[in-house]
């Protein structure tokens, strides 16, 4: 890996910053403690016995958090072990109102859409800072594991609480992804987990995970794996008029690493600390649509992902609560196409794109019911390129957030103003954008009866993007004239608990209405190949949903566990610019209606599970015509785990089989996807 001395400098210094505030803080906190608790969200991995009801089931199925005023769906804990899911895009598939965009095998880029809105409304967070992706302004979620993942959160408007960084009340929705923070028994000095996943299409993944205890209030975890997979699969192309032949899917390799380290120190009772290192480097083919007849693509793409994130969160008086975040990441990508020719020879294009972000969040309780905060973020983004007369675009975004939050016995009342001042401006060519925008939030909950098992909610919420460096200036996907995106959210929704404490051990229930209103939405369309994009605005879109969870767990004779999980989505997203050619029609790869069925059975040491998981028709293009039609698809998945000790060390063996009734359907209409497949792994825990 190559990074200019300046870079490295500056990683250099920002590391040496960050642990000297670690350690400094350290000191401090273990005579200055917090002496009156301030109101902070949930540890979403516990069941706490409180004003909110937290219920969780085994396998599958989400947590709800009773009394949020946002829609929340959560997995966590040993729900994300027992899942047969390969990365975190693998298992967003059970939550309701997501659409994943998977463009085939384990190399395919994985991407989500949540109620329409596009994968660029669904900000990303890992361990609580924003990250961000060099190609497409889209994460793709293929790249985390869920080795090392304790949970995994997607709220609709944005997380409840009020002490977080202000990207998290800018987005429209919200990913969370937390990693395994160590805990250590009375004597325990360290933990080892290696795994090993092998199966179809040449996988083969060896991964480990260490955490070591350096003293009372610090230690170390590490996690690296590897991955590597031909992605040679059978699929099957058939046309109008006859055609009908089965193929095997070409250039659809991936070898990948990654890798992070993290330090964490506990400051005091309350405090905090956290210094994480993360390295990921890909080299993938890109397959390519399958059009005229052409099977196999030469495209290639690397991607290298770096990046250094230090976390304080500590209290300094009465009262009073401190989250700073400070992060630096450096993304490089590269695409070559072959077949492509310049004068110069084959097409090979590198871009660089590098972040320094500040968060800095001050959260104060006036009374024991009523909490303020201030959430204040700086970000620069910049953008090179080896491109002739590439425009080199630097942006900095400065974002604020005042939010107030009253919290009573069964009312809840969350007030946000969202501030954001975006100065672009670029060295060459064109001209740069500055945008000063101001948007209000408001959420509620109200528990009607003194079970507090059943609650009720509303939120209204205005939120933007700003076209993204790949939306603008990328090479055949970049389009300069795009305008800011505007959404306006309404929701309403409920969640009802239900524990019988007989055989039916618990039911849950949720569901959530809601109305998206989108001006000059982006929509990026796949063109030739996974690199090559178009990036256009529709104009005005109107979304109408509805959302329904029900999940039910049985206690069966014999020590016999059964869970079962359902999920529907109905969505109408149309095309409401007028005077459009389109008007009315349903927007690019929404489908009407989609849901899921997911089960679990429980006996001693195993555990077998059952999803199915059905996606309605769609439409591939604006228009609405025959040509633009793509199929209904469904996928059937079973595992079969052991869960146990083998000569007194814990190991996990399992067996899956993916696509059980091996339908051939396309995600993305030309981009087939696997039929049936097999993977295995096995688990040692030392």
């Amino acid at each position: 890996m190559y990074y200019c001395k300046r870079e490295c400098l500056q990683a250099k210094v920002i590391v040496l910053v960050l642990t000297g505030v670690l350690f400094i803080n350290s000191s401090y906190s273990q005579n200055n403690t917090l002496k009156t608790p301030v109101k902070t969200e949930l540890d979403t991995t516990k069941v706490y016995t409180l004003d909110e009801v937290v219920v969780s089931t085994t396998i599958f199925r989400q947590r709800f958090n009773v009394k949020s005023a946002m829609p929340a769906q959560i997995l966590s804990g040993h729900q994300l072990e027992k899942l047969n899911s390969l990365s975190v895009a693998d298992a967003m598939r059970y939550f309701s109102g997501v659409q994943l965009k998977d463009y085939g095998g384990v190399g395919g880029i994985k991407t989500i859409n949540v109620r329409s809105l596009g994968s660029a409304h669904t900000a990303v967070f890992y361990d609580g800072m924003n990250i961000g992706n060099a190609q497409n302004g889209q994460v793709d979620l293929g790249k985390y594991t869920l080795d090392n993942i304790e949970s995994i959160e997607l709220y609709n408007g944005q997380k409840s609480s009020i002490f977080q960084p202000a990207k998290g009340f800018f987005s429209s929705n919200t990913l969370f992804l937390k990693t395994k923070s160590p805990h250590f028994a009375l004597g325990e000095k360290n933990h080892l987990k290696t795994s090993l996943k092998t199966g179809s299409f040449g996988l083969i993944s060896p991964s480990v995970f260490f955490q070591q205890k350096l003293n009372s209030s610090l230690s170390l975890s590490t996690n690296a794996e590897w991955i590597k997979a031909h992605g040679r699969y059978k699929f099957r192309y058939k046309k109008d008029g006859g055609y009908d032949t089965t193929a095997v899917r070409q250039n659809g390799d991936i070898t990948a690493f990654r890798s992070e380290m993290a330090l964490h120190a506990k400051l005091g009772e309350k405090g905090k600390a956290m210094l994480k290192a993360y390295l990921y480097d890909s080299e993938r083919g890109l397959p390519g649509a399958i059009v005229a007849n052409r099977f196999s693509n030469t495209q290639r793409q690397w991607d290298r992902n770096f990046f250094i994130h230090g976390l304080l969160e500590n209290s300094y008086f009465k009262n009073h609560n401190l989250l700073l975040n400070i992060k630096y990441s450096r993304d490089y990508n590269r695409y070559i196409d072959p077949d492509y020719k310049t004068t110069e020879g084959a097409l090979d294009n590198k871009y660089y794109q590098n972040e320094f972000y500040v968060s800095l969040v001050n959260q104060y309780a006036l009374k024991n019911w009523w909490s303020l905060s201030l959430a204040t973020d700086f970000i620069l983004n910049t953008l090179d390129a080896n491109l002739y007369r590439f425009p080199y675009p630097t942006r900095y975004s400065y974002l604020g957030v005042l939010s107030s939050d009253m919290d009573w016995d069964r009312l809840t009342i969350q007030t946000n103003l969202l501030v954001a001042n975006i100065n672009e401006q670029v060295k060459y060519y064109q001209q740069g954008d500055n945008r000063k925008l101001f948007r209000p939030v408001i959420s509620a909950s109200f528990q009607p009866f003194d079970t507090k098992k059943i609650c009720l909610r509303a939120f209204y919420k205005e939120s933007f993007r700003m076209p993204t460096f790949n939306d603008l200036y990328y090479t055949f996907i970049g389009n300069s004239s795009l305008q800011p995106e505007f959404t306006t959210q309404y929701n309403l929704g409920t969640t009802w608990v239900i524990e019988p404490h007989k055989f039916i051990n618990s039911v849950s229930f949720q569901t959530d209405i809601y109305y998206n209103r989108v001006k000059d939405k982006i929509i990026a369309m796949p063109s030739s190949n996974l690199f090559r994009w178009t990036m256009i605005n529709l104009g005005k879109v109107d979304i109408k949903g509805l959302e329904t969870n029900v999940n039910l767990r049985f206690q069966l004779p014999s020590e016999l566990y059964v869970d079962l999980g359902f999920g529907y989505t109905y969505q109408k997203a149309t095309d409401i610019t007028p005077k459009s050619t389109t008007y009315k029609n349903q927007i690019p790869y929404t489908p009407k209606h989609s849901a899921t069925l997911t089960s679990s059975i429980d006996w001693k040491k195993w555990q077998m599970n059952y999803s199915f998981i059905y996606t309605g028709e769609r439409y591939s293009q604006k228009a609405n015509i025959p040509v633009n039609y793509v199929k209904p698809w469904y996928t059937s998945d079973m595992a079969l785990l052991w869960d146990g000790e083998l000569f007194n060390i814990p190991v996990k063996i399992g067996a899956e089989i993916n696509n059980l009734f091996n339908q051939y359907y396309d995600v993305v209409l030309n981009f087939p996807m696997p039929g049936r497949n097999y993977r295995f792994h096995l688990t040692i825990n030392l």
